[in-house]
């Protein structure tokens, strides 16, 4: 039949429409209100570009077409944010601290979770040139507020961070293969392959490694992983800004030190919110101080995305 749409893309309907076109509305309005300014980046761009500063994370979910006119490959956005980190850096150019914000669909190749459409409308609010655990803050903040907005049941955030892993890998001069390895392994939560990969390595770096992913849970967690863990700057330096996060955030969360989600992209503090009604996260965000760096101007960097069609299909 000609008219069938592909898998996990769909028509939105009217009803279903006014929910997210209301919604849209009202968090920008929160937005502009905290003095965060509007930007629209293109759609599509040439794949070098596109995908600068991600360490590559997206280029499996980024759809490829060539460019009729140049030859060139580009492709269709599956990620605002880097967008948005190449207007700052390039466009807008400016010194102290930036406030943007966006609004757009992105395409991914292969739903990011079960069931999910692979059109999502992305919504979401990054600061620039601030490299305190304030922007942090008011960043989630900004997006539990944005969320209420949508009166979601059980709102609440799940908390990492990325220097945790990296600080114990670099420590312990593990190379790139062997750290990409038990990298996957502590995404997957896969123990038996964990402590296979980690058997070669010291008795405290195995250890560490070990221990990580039953690091989740409430605020005992830091305390446990400051007990346990190695004794690192980094490491330290990423539990202090877990502990001010946990005592600031305005809704119940979790932390999980094995969650290395964009390790590549990230670069310090991460996080997903999650509420009832939703099988995945509803938004996402962390700090990505590299990617200004990518692109020939270093900018600390902080923010999320929500994801819009996701809320609005549960707003009461």
């Amino acid at each position: 039949m000609r008219w069938l749409l592909p898998e996990y893309v769909e028509d939105i309907l009217p009803a279903e429409a006014m929910r997210i076109e209301r919604l849209r509305r009202a968090i920008l309005d929160l937005f502009f209100a905290q003095k965060y300014q509007l930007v629209m980046p293109p759609l599509l761009e040439y794949m070098d570009a596109l995908l600068t500063g991600t360490g590559h994370d997206l280029e499996l979910r980024t759809f490829k077409v060539v460019d009729q006119i140049s030859g060139r490959m580009m492709g269709v956005r599956a990620d605002i944010t880097p967008q948005v980190a190449r207007i700052d850096a390039h466009l807008l150019n400016r010194k102290g601290v930036t406030r943007l914000c966006y609004c757009g669909s992105v395409l991914h190749t292969r739903p990011a979770t079960p069931g999910a459409t692979r059109e999502p409308l992305q919504i979401g609010a990054e600061i620039y040139g601030a490299a305190d655990v304030d922007a942090d803050l008011e960043v989630q903040k900004l997006l539990c507020d944005a969320l209420k907005l949508a009166r979601l049941s059980d709102l609440r955030l799940d908390i990492g961070h990325v220097a945790v892993f990296r600080s114990i890998a670099q420590a312990a001069k593990l190379g790139a293969e062997l750290e990409g390895q038990l990298f996957e392994a502590l995404q997957k939560k896969d123990l038996p392959e964990l402590k296979s990969l980690s058997r070669g390595l010291p008795a405290k770096t195995r250890a560490a490694l070990e221990l990580l992913p039953q690091l989740y849970g409430g605020a005992e967690v830091l305390d446990a992983a400051e007990q346990k863990l190695p004794k690192l700057p980094a490491l330290a330096a990423a539990l202090k800004t877990l502990r001010a996060l946990a005592k600031a955030c305005p809704v119940p969360i979790s932390f999980d030190l094995a969650e290395l989600r964009g390790y590549h992209y990230h670069s310090g503090v991460v996080f997903d919110a999650y509420c009832a009604g939703v099988s995945g996260p509803v938004a996402r965000g962390g700090r990505y101080d590299e990617v200004g760096k990518a692109f020939g101007r270093a900018r600390p960097a902080t923010g999320f995305s929500i994801d819009l069609r996701s809320v609005a299909g549960v707003v009461k």
